[in-house]
C-alpha cells in the first residue's frame, strides 16, 4: 500500500476554499432501526476541517489598481436663457446685470443659422474651446428663430440644452437671451469661464 501524498500550496488552498463553502447538514432524528428494533442515532457528516492553516494563494497577475474615488462636484444649476436677475452663479450681481444687458463687449460670434443639428452641436463646441483657448469671455451664438410653417426653431430649443451638457459646462459659466440688437430671440449670449 502506497503512502498517502501530501497536497501541493494550491491543493490545499483549493480544498480550504470548497471546504468553507459547505455547510453541514441538520442531524437527522433517531430512527428505529427495522432488524433490532432499537434506536439508531444519526448524525449528519462532519464538516471537512481545513488541514492546517491556510496559505496564500499564489498571485494570479499584478494586483487590481484602486481607483481613486471620483471627487463629488457640487450639482451646477441648469443655465437658462432667460435667468432670473441676480440668479447666476459664479458672476457677481454687478456683472450678471452687464452681462444680461449686452453691455459686455462681445468678442467673438458664431452662426449656425442653416446648419443641420450635428453640424451645429460640432461647430458651437469647436467655436466655444477655440475662444475659450484664447481667453475670450462674452460669446454671441445665432441660432435664428426657425419659425416656419412646419417647425419652431430646432436649434432656438436644442442651443441651450447643448450648452447645459457636460462637453459645453465646462467651459461656459451663464448664458442668456441676446437683446434686439444683436439678434434678440434668435441668439444668445455666452459667457465662457476664465481660462485657468
Amino acid at each position: 500500500m502506497a503512502g498517502k501524498r501530501r497536497l501541493s500550496e494550491t491543493e490545499l488552498a483549493l480544498w480550504q476554499a470548497v471546504a468553507s463553502t459547505v455547510t453541514p447538514l441538520k442531524a437527522k432524528r433517531a430512527r428505529k432501526s427495522p432488524a433490532k428494533g432499537g434506536e439508531v442515532a444519526e448524525t449528519a457528516p462532519a464538516a471537512p476541517a481545513p488541514p492546517g492553516k491556510r496559505p496564500k494563494s499564489p498571485p494570479k497577475g499584478p494586483p487590481p489598481v484602486q481607483k481613486p474615488a471620483p471627487a463629488k462636484t457640487a450639482a451646477q444649476p441648469i443655465l437658462t436663457p432667460n435667468p432670473a436677475p441676480g440668479a447666476m452663479p459664479g458672476i457677481d450681481k454687478r456683472q450678471s446685470e452687464r452681462f444680461r444687458r449686452g453691455q459686455l463687449p462681445i468678442e467673438g460670434k458664431i452662426d449656425l443659422h442653416g446648419r443641420t443639428q450635428d453640424e451645429a452641436h460640432d461647430a458651437l463646441l469647436h467655436f466655444l474651446q477655440r475662444a475659450h483657448q484664447h481667453g475670450k469671455r462674452k460669446l454671441l451664438v445665432i441660432t435664428g428663430k426657425g419659425m416656419t410653417q412646419s417647425k419652431s426653431g430646432i436649434l432656438k430649443a436644442n442651443v441651450p440644452r447643448w450648452l447645459n451638457e457636460p462637453v459645453f459646462r465646462r467651459l461656459v459659466l451663464a448664458i442668456s437671451q441676446a437683446r434686439p440688437e444683436h439678434g434678440g430671440e434668435g441668439a444668445l449670449y455666452v459667457l465662457l469661464k476664465r481660462l485657468k
